[in-house]
C-alpha cells in the first residue's frame, strides 16, 4: 500500500476545493494538524491518515459504504427455531445461508454447509443454535467497502449493525455486484 505524501494530500485537497478547515472537520481532526501534515512537520498515525484519506474519498463521492451494499430488511431465524424451519426459509428465498438473530442482535449464521456437516438423521429437529456457525463479523452502516471486503475474506457474510440492531447483511455476491 502506497501512503500519500504531504504534497499528495495537499494537491488532492486543493483539487476538491476544500480548505484545511473543511478537510479537518470531515476527518474529525484539527485544522492545525492538517496544516502540519501537509507541511511535512508531523508524521501522522496511520489511523489519522486513514481518516483524512477517507474524508478525501468521501468528498470525491467515491467511497462505497456498508449501507450501500447491504441487503435489508434482514431475513433470518431465531436460535430456538428448528433447523428444518431455517432450511425451509433458505429454500423459499433461494439463500444458501441466513443470519441467526435474537432480539435484533446477530448471533451467527446457519447455512446449507452447516446442516450438511451434521451426521444426525434428525438434524432438522435440532434447534438452529446447535448447528449454526457463531463466527460472525459485524460493521457499522458507514463502514467502507474495503473493511467489509476484508471481513468477507474470513466470513461467509457480514452483518450491518446499528445501535445493537441488525439492519442488513452483506455477502461476497453483494460486493461482486457492486464492483462489476
Amino acid at each position: 500500500m502506497d501512503l500519500p505524501t504531504p504534497q499528495d494530500l495537499r494537491e488532492r485537497r486543493n483539487e476538491l476545493g476544500l480548505t484545511q478547515s473543511e478537510l479537518a472537520e470531515r476527518a474529525d481532526v484539527s485544522q492545525p494538524l492538517i496544516a502540519r501534515i501537509e507541511g511535512g512537520d508531523v508524521d501522522p498515525r496511520l489511523s489519522t491518515l486513514r481518516r483524512i484519506v477517507t474524508a478525501l474519498e468521501e468528498a470525491e463521492g467515491g467511497i462505497i459504504k456498508a449501507r450501500d451494499l447491504m441487503n435489508a430488511p434482514v431475513v433470518g431465524v431465531a436460535p430456538d427455531d428448528s433447523v428444518h424451519q431455517a432450511k425451509e426459509l433458505m429454500d423459499e428465498k433461494g439463500y444458501s445461508q441466513v443470519p441467526v438473530i435474537r432480539d435484533g442482535a446477530p448471533q451467527g449464521l446457519i447455512g446449507n454447509s452447516d446442516i450438511r456437516q451434521r451426521p444426525e438423521e434428525n438434524v432438522g429437529e435440532l434447534p438452529v443454535a446447535e448447528v449454526m456457525n457463531e463466527s460472525i463479523a459485524t460493521v457499522e452502516p458507514d463502514a467502507p467497502i474495503d473493511e467489509v471486503d476484508a471481513y468477507l475474506n474470513h466470513n461467509a457474510a457480514v452483518m450491518v449493525v446499528e445501535g445493537g440492531e441488525t439492519i442488513g447483511v452483506i455477502t461476497e455476491a453483494d460486493i461482486a455486484r457492486t464492483v462489476s
